[in-house]
Order: C-alpha cells, then sequence, then structure tokens
C-alpha cells in the first residue's frame, strides 16, 4: 500500500497487519511504534509499483478470506468485474455511497491487485469485501430485492428504490452472466439522453450512478 494518507489511515485500523515501512527520510511517522526502514528516493522507486513513487510504502500481511454475511441495507454485487482498477473504484464509490458490503462474483478482479488497493483510495479498510457468488447471498438474504444494471430496464427515475437490497453490476461487455441474471427481481437502467449514440457506460460510472441513487433513497 502506497501514498501517505492511504498508509496514514492505514496505521490507524487494526484489521491489517503492517509488517514494514519503507519511507523517506522526510517522513513522519503518526506511529512511532511500527517498523520503519528510511529509503532513498531512488531506493523507493526501485520497490514501488506507482509511476511517480509517494513518500513512504507498507507491506501489509493479508487477512484470512472472510465468509459472506450480508446485512440489512444495500450490498454491491461484481459480476466478473475483471478490472482491478474498475474493482477499487466500485469499492471507492461504495464506501461514499453508504454500502458497507461489497462481494465479488466468480472472474472478479483480485481485492489485493496493487491496482485495486491504490484506486479504492483506503476504502478497502473501511468497505467489508467477500468472495461470493450471488446464489449465496440470495439464499442469506432471501427477502433482499435483487436490482441489476441492465441497458434495457426501468427507468430508475421511475422506480422508488428500497431501503435495501443486493445491486448487481456487471463486466463492460459481456454484461451480466446467465447464471446471475436468472436471480434479478428487477433490471434497472440509467437513461440515456435523446439523441446521443454513446454505447453504455464504464462500470464504476454506471454503479456510481446507481449506488448514489439507491443511497439516497435509503438515508432520506
Amino acid at each position: 500500500m502506497e501514498g501517505v494518507r492511504a498508509v496514514e489511515e492505514l496505521l490507524q485500523q487494526d484489521r491489517y497487519r503492517v509488517d514494514q515501512l519503507y519511507a523517506l527520510e522526510s517522513w513522519v511517522a503518526p506511529k512511532s511504534d511500527m517498523p520503519i526502514t528510511t529509503v532513498t528516493p531512488k531506493e523507493l522507486g526501485r520497490i514501488s509499483q506507482l509511476t511517480t513513487p509517494n513518500q513512504v510504502l507498507a507491506v501489509v500481511d493479508m487477512p484470512d478470506p472472510v465468509s459472506p454475511s450480508p446485512k440489512p441495507g444495500w450490498a454491491l454485487y461484481l459480476d466478473g468485474i475483471q478490472s482491478p482498477s474498475n474493482l477499487g473504484a466500485l469499492l471507492r464509490i461504495a464506501d461514499w455511497c453508504g454500502f458497507s458490503e461489497v462481494y465479488g462474483g466468480p472472474g472478479t478482479a483480485d481485492l489485493y491487485n496493487s491496482k485495486s488497493i491504490q484506486a479504492s483510495m483506503g476504502s478497502f479498510l473501511r468497505i467489508q469485501y467477500a468472495p461470493a457468488t450471488l446464489q449465496e447471498l440470495v439464499y442469506l438474504r432471501p427477502d433482499a430485492p435483487v436490482f441489476g444494471a441492465d441497458l434495457i430496464g426501468e427507468n430508475i427515475y421511475a422506480v422508488s428504490p428500497p431501503p435495501g437490497g443486493i445491486l448487481v453490476i456487471g463486466a463492460e461487455g459481456p454484461g451480466i452472466s446467465p447464471e446471475t441474471a436468472a436471480l434479478i427481481d428487477r433490471r434497472l437502467t440509467i437513461p440515456r439522453a435523446p439523441g446521443r449514440a454513446t454505447e453504455s457506460l464504464n462500470a464504476a460510472v454506471a454503479a456510481g450512478i446507481l449506488m448514489s441513487w439507491l443511497g439516497a433513497g435509503a438515508h432520506v
């Protein structure tokens, strides 16, 4: 995990154990008991996975896998989101919109890919994330409505969002898989402006609009 703001937030929580910090001499650690190795800018550049290295890099233990444990409210289900950057962005948006749970279906990128971690901007520390199938979630929350993003669906602005449920976002290109689609109760679409030829939205952009709409409905 890299970057001043992200690492300083990391040091304020207990779920992820920090093994080692590598930092420039100019960086002051917020916790004096952390093991820190001072490095030069050139050395940090050699171990960093960023194009422009920041001041500090943390090596962190991955926690044990988390089993699905859906709670009341809204959960986000990712159906084969293959881009790590999109996964990280989706966690960040879910965090912003008040979603506390995100589940990665088969084919979804690895949460601990460096691009996922960086794109989440620290949201992976606050969001409960677990691999799961939609079948598992429906079994655990049988009364929760399942909404799916679809180009052919109900206009979101003509639907009153319920206070909780499961929102399904599919991969760009193939969309939601047939196995997952079979479990969706309602398909939702974000209306396109008349006369526009854009075929679709980026998965994270579409999810952001839908999560904002659902989150607003749940917290009014």
